[in-house]
């Protein structure tokens, strides 16, 4: 029992949060050696974890990953893939999926054998596995500032549509300067900032450019 408490205030202490740093760490990947802080300069990062190789729901995901790779580019976004497998299971999983789909994984997949990365990112969940990562989603952006994290278990696959509306959100919100609400994709209007003081809340009551629900909450089309 005292283990147990023990694996899990680990686990709370090591897991990043919104709005820190992503930790750097140095990784082999089925694309070779990379260190995150020197990885997909000037982009986007969307890393996710995977329980392990050779598994009905993760190769489902992870060909879902693959078969919308483009999107995730177009959005000046890196794919990168992890699990608590070798590098050699990797390379044979990838082949394994690639001559029984025709879809081929070649976005760099982590081989974290020795679960540094896992347990670093807070992807090992002692009630859920001590030995599988569960299906972690961290957005990182350009500066490497993690922007949001997703948590699924190990029985339940992620929602692709989900994992690019959110990334294409955070972009645009960047971008913008503009919050966006519930289920908002783009072409939808977007929330303006609220008035800060009484003369922006004058100003916001004359103002026929936004469409106001009330005062605090307005919304803009921003193309």
């Amino acid at each position: 029992m005292e283990n147990n408490v023990n694996l899990q205030e680990q686990a709370m202490i090591t897991m990043p949060r919104i709005g820190d740093q992503a930790p750097d760490f140095n990784a082999v990947t089925t694309q070779g050696n990379i260190k995150l802080s020197d990885f997909a300069k000037d982009k986007w990062i969307v890393m996710f974890s995977h329980p392990a190789d050779f598994t009905p729901v993760c190769t489902t995901e992870m060909s879902g990953f693959a078969e919308r790779k483009a999107e995730f580019e177009a959005l000046n976004t890196e794919l990168l893939g992890l699990s608590i497998d070798s590098i050699h299971s990797h390379i044979g999983w990838v082949d394994s999926v690639k001559q029984n789909t025709g879809v081929y994984m070649d976005f760099p997949i982590i081989a974290d054998i020795d679960m540094k990365v896992s347990k670093l990112y807070g992807m090992l969940q002692p009630n859920e596995s001590e030995t599988a990562a569960v299906r972690a989603v961290f957005f990182i952006d350009p500066k490497k500032k993690i922007r949001l994290i997703m948590y699924y278990p190990l029985n339940i696959g992620r929602n692709m549509d989900e994992i690019l509306r959110a990334l294409e959100a955070l972009q645009f919100s960047d971008k913008n300067g503009v919050a966006c609400p519930l289920d908002w994709k783009k072409g939808d209007k977007a929330i303006v900032p609220p008035p800060k003081n009484l003369t922006d809340y004058e100003a916001r009551l004359k103002d026929d450019s936004v469409e106001k629900t009330t005062w605090y909450l307005a919304k803009k089309q921003i193309d």
